[in-house]
Protein backbone atom coordinates (compact mmCIF):
# COMPACT_ATOMS: atom_id res chain seq x y z
CA UNK A 1 0.00 0.00 0.00
CA UNK A 2 1.38 3.41 -0.90
CA UNK A 3 1.17 6.48 1.30
CA UNK A 4 -2.00 8.51 0.70
CA UNK A 5 -3.62 11.62 2.18
CA UNK A 6 -7.31 12.49 1.86
CA UNK A 7 -9.93 14.78 3.39
CA UNK A 8 -13.60 14.11 4.02
CA UNK A 9 -14.17 17.83 3.32
CA UNK A 10 -13.00 17.89 -0.33
CA UNK A 11 -11.81 15.55 -3.06
CA UNK A 12 -8.36 15.68 -4.60
CA UNK A 13 -8.53 18.51 -7.16
CA UNK A 14 -11.83 19.70 -5.67
CA UNK A 15 -12.95 22.95 -4.08
CA UNK A 16 -12.07 23.58 -0.45
CA UNK A 17 -15.24 24.56 1.47
CA UNK A 18 -15.30 28.19 2.68
CA UNK A 19 -15.46 26.93 6.29
CA UNK A 20 -11.70 26.21 6.09
CA UNK A 21 -10.77 29.63 4.67
CA UNK A 22 -10.57 33.30 5.68
CA UNK A 23 -14.17 33.67 4.49
CA UNK A 24 -15.31 31.04 6.99
CA UNK A 25 -14.05 29.76 10.32
CA UNK A 26 -10.42 29.52 9.10
CA UNK A 27 -9.98 26.10 10.71
CA UNK A 28 -7.95 23.21 9.36
CA UNK A 29 -9.87 20.66 7.31
CA UNK A 30 -10.00 17.07 8.52
CA UNK A 31 -7.12 15.06 7.07
CA UNK A 32 -6.67 11.30 6.98
CA UNK A 33 -3.75 9.25 5.76
CA UNK A 34 -2.97 5.61 5.18
CA UNK A 35 -0.20 3.40 3.87
CA UNK A 36 2.54 4.77 6.15
CA UNK A 37 5.64 2.67 5.38
CA UNK A 38 6.69 0.33 8.20
CA UNK A 39 10.12 1.92 8.61
CA UNK A 40 8.71 5.44 9.07
CA UNK A 41 10.05 7.25 12.15
CA UNK A 42 8.07 10.50 11.68
CA UNK A 43 5.74 12.35 9.32
CA UNK A 44 5.84 15.91 8.03
CA UNK A 45 2.81 17.87 6.78
CA UNK A 46 3.26 21.01 4.70
CA UNK A 47 0.34 22.96 3.23
CA UNK A 48 1.23 25.63 0.69
CA UNK A 49 -0.05 27.62 -2.29
CA UNK A 50 2.30 27.96 -5.30
CA UNK A 51 -0.07 30.40 -7.04
CA UNK A 52 0.52 33.48 -4.87
CA UNK A 53 -0.39 36.21 -5.29
CA UNK A 54 -2.05 35.70 -8.70
CA UNK A 55 -2.35 32.32 -10.47
CA UNK A 56 -1.86 34.12 -13.80
CA UNK A 57 1.48 35.52 -12.57
CA UNK A 58 2.66 33.56 -9.50
CA UNK A 59 5.61 35.11 -7.70
CA UNK A 60 5.91 32.93 -4.60
CA UNK A 61 4.69 29.89 -2.73
CA UNK A 62 2.65 30.94 0.32
CA UNK A 63 2.99 28.58 3.31
CA UNK A 64 -0.22 27.84 5.25
CA UNK A 65 0.81 25.12 7.72
CA UNK A 66 3.96 23.26 8.77
CA UNK A 67 3.97 20.26 11.13
CA UNK A 68 6.89 17.90 11.72
CA UNK A 69 7.69 14.85 13.86
CA UNK A 70 4.10 13.65 13.62
CA UNK A 71 4.20 10.10 15.06
CA UNK A 72 3.89 7.43 12.35
CA UNK A 73 1.06 5.80 14.34
CA UNK A 74 -1.14 8.87 13.74
CA UNK A 75 -3.64 8.30 10.95
CA UNK A 76 -4.75 11.90 10.45
CA UNK A 77 -5.87 15.12 12.09
CA UNK A 78 -9.47 15.96 12.95
CA UNK A 79 -11.10 19.16 11.72
CA UNK A 80 -9.80 22.29 13.44
CA UNK A 81 -7.10 20.49 15.43
CA UNK A 82 -5.69 22.99 17.95
CA UNK A 83 -1.98 22.85 18.90
CA UNK A 84 -2.92 21.32 22.25
CA UNK A 85 -4.52 18.32 20.46
CA UNK A 86 -1.73 17.58 17.99
CA UNK A 87 -0.29 14.08 18.36
CA UNK A 88 2.30 13.90 21.15
CA UNK A 89 5.74 14.97 19.92
CA UNK A 90 4.49 16.91 16.90
CA UNK A 91 6.45 20.11 16.24
CA UNK A 92 4.96 23.21 14.66
CA UNK A 93 6.63 25.40 12.08
CA UNK A 94 5.92 28.97 11.05
CA UNK A 95 3.51 29.76 8.25
CA UNK A 96 3.90 32.86 6.08
CA UNK A 97 1.85 34.89 8.57
CA UNK A 98 4.88 34.36 10.86
CA UNK A 99 2.89 32.26 13.33
CA UNK A 100 2.41 28.59 14.08
CA UNK A 101 -0.80 26.79 13.30
CA UNK A 102 -3.08 26.59 10.30
CA UNK A 103 -3.87 29.63 8.19
CA UNK A 104 -6.58 28.95 5.64
CA UNK A 105 -6.83 29.95 2.00
CA UNK A 106 -7.38 33.67 1.43
CA UNK A 107 -6.30 34.33 -2.15
CA UNK A 108 -6.27 38.00 -3.23
CA UNK A 109 -7.24 37.14 -6.82
CA UNK A 110 -8.23 34.08 -8.85
CA UNK A 111 -8.55 30.38 -8.03
CA UNK A 112 -5.50 29.05 -6.20
CA UNK A 113 -4.28 25.51 -5.60
CA UNK A 114 -3.49 24.35 -2.06
CA UNK A 115 -1.09 21.42 -1.76
CA UNK A 116 -1.36 19.26 1.38
CA UNK A 117 1.93 17.34 1.27
CA UNK A 118 2.61 14.44 3.62
CA UNK A 119 6.12 13.02 3.90
CA UNK A 120 7.16 9.78 5.59
CA UNK A 121 10.70 10.09 7.01
CA UNK A 122 13.21 7.48 8.14
CA UNK A 123 14.23 9.72 11.05
CA UNK A 124 12.89 11.86 13.85
CA UNK A 125 13.93 15.47 13.26
CA UNK A 126 15.60 17.44 16.07
CA UNK A 127 13.64 20.16 17.87
CA UNK A 128 13.77 22.87 15.22
CA UNK A 129 12.07 25.53 17.41
CA UNK A 130 9.24 26.87 15.19
CA UNK A 131 11.09 26.49 11.89
CA UNK A 132 10.11 27.81 8.50
CA UNK A 133 9.12 25.42 5.72
CA UNK A 134 12.61 25.83 4.22
CA UNK A 135 14.29 24.76 7.48
CA UNK A 136 12.07 21.67 7.76
CA UNK A 137 12.67 20.76 4.10
CA UNK A 138 16.42 21.13 4.61
CA UNK A 139 16.36 18.96 7.76
CA UNK A 140 14.39 16.20 6.03
CA UNK A 141 16.63 16.11 2.93
CA UNK A 142 17.82 12.56 2.32
CA UNK A 143 15.28 11.13 4.80
CA UNK A 144 12.07 11.01 2.71
CA UNK A 145 10.83 7.45 2.26
CA UNK A 146 7.58 8.35 0.54
CA UNK A 147 5.40 11.39 -0.24
CA UNK A 148 1.66 11.82 -0.75
CA UNK A 149 -0.27 14.86 -1.91
CA UNK A 150 -3.82 16.19 -1.71
CA UNK A 151 -4.66 19.30 -3.75
CA UNK A 152 -7.66 21.53 -3.12
CA UNK A 153 -8.62 24.77 -4.84
CA UNK A 154 -10.21 27.97 -3.59
CA UNK A 155 -11.34 31.32 -4.96
CA UNK A 156 -12.87 34.04 -2.80
CA UNK A 157 -16.54 34.72 -3.33
CA UNK A 158 -16.25 38.45 -2.69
Amino acid sequence: MTLSITSSAFANGGKIPARYTCEGEDIAPPLQWAGVPGDTRSLVLIVDDPDAPDPEAPRMTWVHWVLYNIPPEADGLPEGTPASDLPLGTGEGLNDWKRTGYGGPCPPIGRHRYFHKLYALDTLLPDLKNPTKAVVESAMKGHVIEKAELVGTYQKSR
